[in-house]
């Protein structure tokens, strides 16, 4: 399915900028890059938007739910893009925005997987299934309390964050104006029948 490609696309630009951010060893070409350190801060429009490097070790908002608990999230990611490959195939044919948000999650949700499954083992510091998400998106927004805690910014995310966000609400979008469409269908089709009733019974009274 030609709608893959966008979750390919997704994966591989998360994964480059991941790499960029938090830079990468290839020691049998004696290659290495450095990246950013760890907090470090590089500002792109002021204080408004900057790169900041970060890594979560658990949930979205950087809520950290146990090291027994993030192994559960990370088998139900894997879990949860598998179905979601398994239902894009089950509805090849249906319409292509419906296909194209479900692609957009999908791609997210791999981008960050691959930080989960592997990225302790590449760097070195966590086995298999219990690696770190790499975020370095640093956004200036309102003042908010979630879950408990207060953020003076917006939590800082990555680019399978904002495709997983994206998806979401092209998905929200597309069933509302399914559901609005199937509504007026019903109406129209009440209507019409209403119509018919009318006619049948100004024909037996005339009759």
């Amino acid at each position: 399915m030609r709608v893959l490609f966008v979750s390919f696309f997704v994966v591989l630009i998360d994964q480059v900028a991941k790499l960029a951010v938090k830079g990468f060893s290839i020691p049998f070409i004696n290659f290495h890059y450095t990246g950013m350190y760890e907090g470090e801060r590089i500002r792109i429009i002021g204080n408004f938007f900057r790169l900041t490097f970060i890594e979560n070790p658990g949930m979205a908002f950087g809520i950290d739910p146990g090291i027994n608990f993030k192994l559960w999230i990370t088998v139900f990611s894997l879990l949860a893009s598998i179905g979601i490959i398994v239902y894009l195939f089950i509805i090849k044919n249906e319409k292509f925005t419906l296909r194209f948000s479900l692609a957009l999650i999908l791609g997210g949700a791999i981008g960050n997987l691959i930080d989960r499954l592997f990225y302790g083992i590449f760097y070195g510091y966590a086995p298999l299934f219990y690696g770190r998400v790499v975020d370095f998106l640093d956004v200036n927004f309102f003042h908010f309390t979630l879950f408990g805690k207060t953020f003076n910014r917006w939590p800082i995310f990555n680019l399978a964050d904002t495709a997983v966000t994206i998806g979401v609400l092209i998905l929200l979008i597309f069933n509302a104006r399914t559901q609005e469409k199937k509504q007026d269908k019903i109406i129209d089709g009440s209507a019409a029948q209403i119509s018919l009733e009318s006619k049948s019974n100004d024909t037996i009274t005339t009759s």
